[in-house]
């Protein structure tokens, strides 16, 4: 184990959060950072790795055509979600995007991660992670603990309807792409529901980033 990790593990509390669509994980990450814990969002991530001159998009392009690119030289992610999910052979196109962008992230990640700690501070850092369950043996990162946010079926899917504009069978297909349920609950040591009241569900948010504040002492 190198310095750098052996200093990680003495000056942070590394968390694992998830949840399918709709499920209230950014809004329990947001109120995670608003107690004081930092956040490191994969999919702001992502994004950053499909705008014009990130080391993702020569191998994008290479992989799906230049057609996924706009006119600024980023990624159309119109065109390539067509490309990965319009295929025939989508699951090799799913295996072979993944293979480009996981690595690039989790490098990202781990700079953000050096960042963070380069103060000297013991901080709760935060890894936003929408598929955790699906990569979590992949990850160069072990957790703390990790965090599932739940809610049921009904409410994810009212919700991408009422905030996102879907039509109720697109909602539900939506859900459903997003891996079982079963799979989120079985890595996680702590489960919120965000079908309760906002105050409860904060209650228990801020406890939890209390107790492992607490955990470095």
């Amino acid at each position: 184990m190198d310095a750098w990790h052996i200093l990680g593990r003495m000056t942070m509390r590394r968390i694992g959060l998830t949840g399918g669509i709709a499920a209230g994980k950014s809004t329990v990450a947001s109120r995670m950072a608003a107690q004081g814990a930092q956040v490191i969002d994969y999919d702001k991530l992502t994004r950053m790795l499909q705008e014009p001159q990130s080391p993702a998009i020569l191998r994008l392009a290479a992989r799906f055509g230049d057609d996924i690119l706009d006119a600024e030289g980023g990624v159309d992610r119109v065109a390539l979600g067509r490309h990965v999910f319009g295929q025939d052979d989508r699951g090799r196109a799913l295996a072979d995007l993944n293979a480009i962008m996981h690595p690039l992230v989790y490098r990202m990640a781990e700079r953000e991660e050096r960042r963070i700690l380069s103060d000297g501070r013991p901080h709760v850092v935060v890894h936003d992670v929408p598929l955790l369950a699906q990569v979590i043996d992949g990850l160069p990162f072990r957790f703390d603990h990790v965090v599932t946010v739940v809610a049921p079926v009904d409410v994810r899917v009212r919700r991408l309807v009422e905030t996102r504009g879907m039509d109720r069978s697109t909602a539900l297909v939506r859900v459903r792409e997003q891996g079982d349920e079963e799979s989120r609950l079985a890595i996680a040591d702590h489960v919120i529901d965000s079908d309760r009241p906002m105050e409860q569900m904060f209650e228990t948010v801020d406890m939890l980033v209390d107790s492992w504040i607490r955990e470095m002492e």
